[in-house]
C-alpha cells in the first residue's frame, strides 16, 4: 500500500474510491474528477432503480464505465468491485475511524431525511424509526460492515498486482492526497 504524499507515476485515471458507508467516497471522488477533469460516475445511481431495487442493467453499465478511458466512482457492490478492480489503476482506501463515518453518516441521513432529499431513481431515506426495525436501514447496515474492508482491501490488492492502492486514515491524509495529484 501507498502513502497519502506517494507520487503516483503515471497519474491516476481509472480511480476507485472504497471506504465503509459515510466515510466520504462520493465527496472525495468528485473532488478528484474536479481535480482531473475526469469524469465520476456514481455507482448507486447505477445501481438503484425506483422503490430502491436494483436496476437489471447495473452490471452492463458497469462493464460500459469501466472500460472508458478515464473515471472515478465508488469501489462498491460486490458483483461489481471485480470488473472495477480490473480496470482500475487506483484505488483509495478511506478507513477513517469508527466515530467519523459513524458521525457523517448520521448527519447526512438525517439531514436527507428532514429535507427529503430524492437520491437515485427518486428514492428517499426512509423514516429514521426505520434504524430500529429495519435489518438493512443505512446506519445498521454501516455498523454491520465496518470491518468488511479490513479483508477485502488487502485481498483485492493481492489479486490485482496492476492496482495502487493508497490508504487513507484521516482527512487530512485525503487532503495530502489530493494535493499530490498536481505532482503526478
Amino acid at each position: 500500500m501507498l502513502s497519502p504524499t506517494a507520487v503516483l507515476d503515471p497519474a491516476p485515471r481509472r480511480i476507485l474510491v472504497a471506504g465503509v458507508t459515510g466515510a466520504g467516497k462520493s465527496s472525495l471522488a468528485l473532488r478528484i474528477a474536479a481535480a482531473l477533469d475526469i469524469p465520476y460516475s456514481e455507482i448507486d445511481a447505477l445501481y438503484h432503480g425506483p422503490n430502491w431495487t436494483p436496476r437489471p442493467t447495473f452490471l452492463a453499465d458497469v462493464a460500459g464505465l469501466a472500460s472508458s478511458e478515464s473515471w472515478v466512482t465508488e469501489w462498491q457492490y460486490r458483483s461489481a468491485r471485480a470488473t472495477l478492480a480490473a480496470h482500475a489503476d487506483t484505488l483509495l482506501w478511506l478507513d477513517y475511524p469508527v466515530r467519523v463515518t459513524l458521525y457523517r453518516l448520521i448527519r447526512r441521513t438525517i439531514k436527507r431525511r428532514r429535507t427529503h432529499q430524492p437520491l437515485w431513481a427518486g428514492n428517499v431515506e426512509p423514516p429514521l424509526w426505520h434504524l430500529f426495525v429495519g435489518r438493512d436501514h443505512i446506519i445498521a447496515w454501516a455498523l454491520r460492515t465496518q470491518f468488511a474492508y479490513k479483508k477485502s482491501i488487502p485481498a483485492i490488492e493481492a489479486q490485482s498486482p496492476h492496482l495502487r492502492v493508497v490508504r487513507l486514515r484521516s482527512q487530512r491524509d485525503a487532503d495530502l492526497w489530493m494535493g499530490s495529484l498536481g505532482r503526478s
